[in-house]
């Protein structure tokens, strides 16, 4: 208890400490990649520390709330009116993730289906507890997902802080002494209560996320009530997501990928460069801007997009709304496509073996 109680408090100061250095560059979204940086160098020391996973839900209740608050009115009108649009750039990652998952199986880089889980584009935690219950090597897919989050959240981070000049930027995200409307913060605390608390009863995947955020906006545009988050709570709320990201690896996750790590991180960055075209293509055709372009086609998690998203000038309902629909996409076809690839990947081995045996 003691040990654990020192790790925890090492785990605390040294991300206080790695968050201030990177505020000192301004960078967006510093609460939450100095804990997730942080958290991989403790767990890759196999510094055993979990975090409850209700403290995880809540603060995936809190962003999902700090998303609806972003979001104006005209999201669910912005995904109606550029539908085509959304479907076009959506179904394109996809493919290109599925693709690429099935380079990865057929190169027996991976085994099974556990290159097409962990090749998923976004739903990072959905897709690795929905892949242990579908028979894949789910540290790799762990692994692989979230290796992915980190990689396109850095990138996502400094293209960010390129594209936003220094005196354009949001404030600190050390401006905790701000005035709180205590009234409407106590009905924005009880509705992330209550649809965290319904999101386990439904298990749903990243059900604390969508409902929070679902339930958000409809008590936000109705007029029922006005979102309240101070500004310490999303300061923790940050701090627990990138944490949960982070203490997912440890050693032996690490020495178990080491071999497949060079085609891996090939196979993300291939994803990555795929999106950047995408985004691309956005800004040449659809007059997005880029940096909204890039957030929006970005295949990390929507939470992490979310808060870098949310801390850079850009138009927050269109990133959401693609990476909302990406979401809802990639859960709905993710078993569909792992189960389609693996069987028609195990399907030509065979035919190989027959076609190897003598006559």
């Amino acid at each position: 208890m003691k040990i654990a109680g020192l790790r925890w408090t090492g785990l605390i100061l040294f991300s206080a400490l790695v968050v201030i250095g990177l505020e000192q560059f301004h960078l967006p979204a510093a609460l939450l990649l100095g804990p997730m940086l942080v958290a991989i160098m403790f767990a890759a020391r196999d510094k055993p520390l979990v975090i409850p996973r209700p403290l995880f839900y809540l603060a995936q209740g809190v962003v999902g709330c700090m998303i609806a608050r972003s979001m104006p009115p005209t999201v669910f009108s912005e995904i109606a009116s550029n539908g085509l649009l959304f479907a076009a750039t959506i179904c394109s990652v996809i493919i290109a993730s599925t693709l690429s998952g099935w380079l990865l199986t057929r190169w027996q880089v991976l085994p099974g289906s556990t290159a097409i889980w962990g090749s998923s584009p976004g739903a990072a935690t959905a897709m690795t507890l929905m892949a242990e219950s579908y028979g894949a090597d789910v540290r790799l897919v762990a692994f692989m997902q979230y290796m992915r989050v980190v990689i396109v959240a850095v990138l996502a981070t400094l293209v960010a802080r390129i594209w936003t000049p220094v005196t354009s930027a949001a404030p600190s995200s050390f401006a905790i002494m701000q005035p709180v409307d205590w009234p409407s913060f106590a009905f924005t605390l009880a509705l992330i209560l209550c649809c965290v608390g319904i999101s386990r009863l439904l298990r749903l995947p990243a059900g604390a996320l969508l409902l929070t955020l679902a339930g958000g906006l409809i008590a936000q545009n109705m007029h029922w009530l006005k979102l309240e988050l101070p500004q310490a709570l999303l300061m923790v709320a940050y701090a627990i997501i990138g944490w949960s990201i982070g203490l997912r690896f440890n050693r032996a996750i690490l020495a178990y990928a080491a071999k497949a790590l060079p085609r891996l991180l090939l196979s993300i960055f291939s994803l990555v460069a795929v999106c950047c075209g995408l985004a691309f293509l956005l800004v040449r055709f659809a007059g997005v801007d880029p940096l909204t372009a890039y957030l929006a086609t970005s295949p990390g998690g929507a939470d992490s997009v979310a808060i870098i998203a949310a801390s850079s000038h850009v138009d927050l309902s269109f990133v959401m709304s693609m990476q909302t629909g990406r979401f809802i996409v990639v859960l709905l076809t993710g078993p569909l496509l792992a189960k389609w690839v693996a069987k028609r990947v195990h399907n030509t081995a065979e035919q190989k073996e027959e076609g190897k045996k003598p006559d």
